[in-house]
């Protein structure tokens, strides 16, 4: 919405809006569905982290990603009931969905509803802060997904884990 142009729409900046604005309204209501799940149920244990040996997993993990993956070599951590996701998955998994989706929706409704934003934060304008929040959080939860789809193509066949990518199992 930041770059349109009146003069080439693809669609009409006021429909955009609402668009955006109606998206934000589903994130938010799926985030508390998703939030509830993880604490009323076991789902959540899924995303707790245990700092012993973390350090050492994560790096076993980017390296099986950056090198062993293309060599054909079998993945260090296995995916099952008990272990959803390998170590880097969890970490990044924690980051995006308990800061960056609640940062997103935060600032969105801030920017929604501006009369709640302080006028200024330190030397900056709450409303500047609050979008540029809101535009990186989106930038940062685009770039999640885009890598999100491309490890979905790492499967036996380039699109048997997009199923898993949706309900969440191997």
């Amino acid at each position: 919405m930041q770059y349109s142009n009146p003069e080439y729409p693809l669609i009409r900046f006021d429909i955009a809006v609402s668009i955006h604005n109606l998206s934000g309204i589903a994130l938010t209501i799926s985030y508390f569905v998703f939030l509830s799940g993880n604490l009323f149920t076991a789902n959540g244990k899924y995303y707790r982290i245990k700092l012993k040996g973390l350090i050492k997993s994560l790096i076993n993990q980017a390296n099986y990603y950056a090198f062993g993956i293309f060599k054909g070599e079998k993945a260090p951590y296995s995916i099952s009931k008990e272990m959803k996701f390998n170590p880097l998955q969890k970490v990044t998994y924690v980051i995006t969905m308990y800061f960056f989706l609640p940062l997103i929706f935060i600032s969105g409704w801030g920017l929604l509803f501006p009369e709640i934003i302080l006028n200024r934060f330190l030397t900056f304008s709450g409303l500047q802060l609050t979008s540029l929040l809101h535009a990186t959080a989106g930038f940062l939860i685009s770039f999640f997904l885009i890598i999100h789809v491309y490890f979905c193509t790492f499967g036996q066949t380039p699109t048997s884990n997009f199923k898993s990518m949706v309900d969440g199992y191997h």
